[in-house]
């Protein structure tokens, strides 16, 4: 069983301790990561208003990517409902429902109170400043109506946040 994964990205490293309690999750993504899946994708979704994190794991970027041809995978390891449920250095999977399970996961800079509804498969031992970094430039996204630019509490990051490889 692996025991960290490392993402490099190009604003630095996130090292992640990987938690024996989400085995397949765990699995699944080493096997995404060794086959170079995250590479070159960059993290689409940043929220700096009630939740704190950085959404990463879709290699077009849009939200709605994942790994073809596979059906989603069972939740693990999910945490109470609790206030702080997902503290600061949790990474966890992102979802559309339950069992719904591919590439996405969040890392989450601050901590924050979701539903007992994703995957805890891991915690951040080296990157935290630096996300918080990233958290504090911002996050924006494109108005439909007049097609222009403002900053948000969730969008895309303002500093872009490359994966350049993971390593397992």
């Amino acid at each position: 069983f692996p025991v960290t994964i490392t993402i490099y990205t190009n604003c630095g490293p996130i090292i992640i301790k990987l938690n024996p309690k989400a085995p397949q999750t765990v699995t699944n993504l080493s096997f995404l990561a060794t086959q170079k899946y995250f590479n070159g994708s960059f993290c689409h979704r940043l929220t700096t208003e009630g939740l704190f994190v950085l959404q990463c794991g879709d290699p077009i970027a849009s939200g709605s990517g994942g790994p073809g041809g596979w059906k989603g995978y069972a939740d693990e390891n999910l945490p109470s409902a609790a206030k702080n449920n997902y503290p600061a250095g949790t990474v966890a999977m992102a979802n559309s429902g339950k069992g719904t399970n591919g590439s996405q996961f969040f890392l989450v800079y601050d901590n924050t109170t979701l539903g007992p509804d994703y995957t805890i498969w891991g915690t951040i031992t080296t990157g935290l400043p630096l996300l918080k970094k990233i958290a504090k430039v911002g996050a924006y996204t494109v108005n439909q109506s007049d097609g222009k630019t403002y900053y948000a509490g969730d969008g895309f990051p303002v500093q872009p946040v490359e994966i350049l490889k993971v390593t397992v």
